[in-house]
């Protein structure tokens, strides 16, 4: 990273303190109050959100009967201290920032937990004398489009939204990610959206951050597969006809697709991506990080196509309007259901082809959020680039740089070719 970006760091982390940075500083000097505030600041010590980053120190901590450890990037496994009276273990270090990191916790040779970890960039923090917005209640919807599934949602504001006459509005699945300390450990969306507010990159929106329901037809309690995974264009329905007239009772939203986003991670991502491709009328904005274009629902004997199709169905039919930013890495899932890693390449080369406007980061992550949050300040501002609050449409173009590029090909890395 460039020397002005990491000066910058250094004087936004000098200029305020934040419970993060609290927490991290407490970890470095032992501090009596680490036990008070660790249990606060890391809700995953289980073995998967078990970091917290403030600059370029990074906390990582676990929660183990024995002794533990923690093996950063691949790198020989570094011991952990315990905190003392408590089954927690914690370690921290100074790493790069602009990449992500991955990290393994064991135990006596056991893997307690592992996940990747964002070393965020400069507008994924607080900036000075930038507004903040408002993250209203938890609110509970009861389906009727998923019978006896009830699910929570949140909307949150930014500053200078006009939700009176019509503010742009953005969908995010898996909502319960983004409020509260979960945000801070991954997207922190609504510290980068006011941060692209102010420096008018993005314009201000109404954001409805939307957790997956439970009960109704689930095997087990949670509906987020049948309501995500499935290729269908009932998800769509359920936003247009249940939930968004709920927010539009309290928050005017713009009906025009051209002021209106979706977005999700994993099962999430290809949620989104069937949301705007069965509804071109009412999104045409769609962030994809880690999409699960699988064939996790695929269920032939109900009719029912498997997330693979997606690239195929991008191929073959007629071209919609939307501008897509798709994300994902090397080190994704290989599963019964198919790879990760290769479904979403195949889908930027059928978005490629079929001249959409779109962009495709592929990078070494595995299945987790960092690399989606560490470019969610250019992806935000990317998707809503040239948006303009006069104008109710606009044809997506390919831009010139993406033009001249050739198609996405693979190369085996890790054995090989023959």
């Amino acid at each position: 990273m460039k020397l002005v970006t990491l000066a910058f760091v250094a004087s936004l982390l000098a200029a305020q303190r934040h419970p993060l940075q609290e927490l991290i500083e407490a970890a470095r000097t032992d501090s009596p109050r680490l036990k008070e505030l660790i249990g606060k600041g890391l809700p995953g010590l289980k073995g998967r959100d078990g970091a917290a980053v403030w600059g370029q120190d990074f906390l990582f901590a676990v929660e183990s009967e024995k002794p533990a450890s923690v093996a950063i990037d691949r790198q020989p496994p570094l011991a952990l201290k315990n905190l003392g009276g408590t089954k927690i273990w914690y370690l921290v270090k100074t790493l790069r920032l602009g990449t992500t990191h991955f990290y393994q916790y064991f135990s006596e040779g056991k893997l307690l937990g592992s996940y990747d970890v964002a070393g965020y960039n400069p507008d994924s923090y607080l900036l000075p004398g930038v507004a903040q917005g408002k993250l209203s209640e938890m609110q509970t919807h009861a389906s009727k489009i998923y019978p006896g599934m009830t699910a929570n949602y949140w909307v949150y504001v930014n500053p200078g939204a006009d939700v009176v006459h019509g503010a742009p509005l953005m969908v995010w699945q898996d909502g319960e990610t983004i409020v509260g300390d979960n945000d801070l450990l991954r997207l922190r969306l609504q510290i980068v959206s006011d941060n692209l507010v102010s420096k008018k990159l993005i314009p201000p929106m109404v954001h409805v951050l939307i957790a997956p329901g439970n009960g109704g037809e689930a095997t087990g309690t949670r509906m987020r597969s049948i309501q995500y995974d499935t290729v269908s264009d009932r998800y769509g329905k359920y936003l247009r006809e249940e939930i968004l007239p709920e927010v539009e009772k309290t928050y005017r939203v713009r009906q025009d697709a051209y002021s209106r986003a979706i977005a999700g991670a994993s099962s999430g991502a290809i949620c989104a991506f069937n949301v705007a491709w069965y509804f071109p009328g009412d999104y045409s904005r769609v962030l994809s990080h880690i999409g699960s274009y699988a064939a996790i629902q695929w269920k032939p004997d109900a009719g029912l196509e498997g997330g693979y199709i997606v690239s195929h169905r991008v191929r073959r039919e007629a071209r919609k309007n939307m501008r897509i930013w798709l994300s994902d890495g090397a080190e994704d899932i290989e599963g019964p259901a198919g790879s990760w890693p290769l479904n979403n390449i195949q889908l930027a080369n059928s978005l490629k082809m079929k001249g959409y406007d779109f962009h495709f980061r592929f990078g070494e992550s595995a299945h987790a959020i960092a690399q989606g949050a560490m470019d969610l300040p250019e992806s935000l501002a990317w998707l809503w680039r040239d948006y303009n609050p006069a104008k109710t449409e606009q044809t997506y173009v390919m831009e010139e740089s993406e033009r001249v590029k050739p198609l996405f090909r693979v190369r085996i890395a890790n054995r090989e070719a023959w």
